[in-house]
């Protein structure tokens, strides 16, 4: 799925940003994430995205990190993802679809009137995410259809193995990190690699360590 918008650098992206703070969610520059969004505080995050720029700053919130329930504190790190999709259902919610842009620093957490929280970002350091598919060359790709593999097998899950092939590495790696089931420090591990290589590296030793604890249940199907 593309967008309208062009994003060449850190130059094109808003300073100040909406964020939505949900643990476990996964965004990578060009994946897709639907979202189911019902909170009254998102709703109005997502209508205001909507009057302006369309992005969204997902980002997990650090559970050891202190804060409140309401507010608990974010880790530094989160991606940016503009709405390409959106839908009212007529039930009162929002089905959205947000395709990554790149991923921002946290500078400092503004204080407002509105009821989601906003951020002050800094997308310098992930420079590199603008240029869509750097450093696959260097991506094992055998290595990360291999850990799939062994994944599937031990899971019992289906998958679109005629989708896996085609997939450029970058897809591939992006989206079967957002797919993970690893945890949130893992999932931030994800996020937070310097690059794709490491990136897939990262992987694959998680989904050796997550079949080594036995923690394969799962009835989805990854495609």
């Amino acid at each position: 799925m593309g967008m309208n918008a062009v994003y060449r650098g850190p130059g094109d992206c808003p300073t100040v940003i909406p964020v939505f703070p949900l643990p476990g969610a996964l965004l990578l520059p060009r994946g897709q994430m639907p979202l189911n969004i019902f909170e009254p505080r998102y709703l109005a995050m997502v209508d205001e995205a909507l009057k302006s720029d369309r992005v969204i700053g997902m980002i997990q919130p650090d559970a050891d990190g202190g804060g409140t329930r309401t507010a608990p504190k974010l880790y530094e790190v989160g991606c940016a993802g503009r709405i390409t999709q959106f839908a009212e259902t007529g039930d009162g919610r929002y089905l959205v679809t947000l395709v990554g842009i790149a991923r921002f620093r946290v500078e400092e957490e503004l204080s407002t009137t509105t009821p989601y929280r906003q951020c002050r970002v800094d997308f310098e350091p992930y420079e590199v995410d603008f240029t869509a598919r750097a450093g696959e060359n260097e991506v094992d790709r055998a290595g990360v259809v291999q850990a799939l593999r062994d994944f599937v097998k031990a899971a019992d899950v289906r998958v679109d193995w005629q989708g896996i092939e085609q997939a450029p590495n970058e897809a591939l790696v992006n989206a079967l990190c957002m797919m993970s089931p690893f945890g949130v420090r893992e999932k931030q591990a994800l996020l937070e690699a310097s690059d794709l290589k490491t990136r897939a590296e990262a992987l694959i030793a998680l989904t050796e360590i997550e079949l080594a604890r036995g923690g394969t249940s799962s009835d989805s199907t990854l495609q």
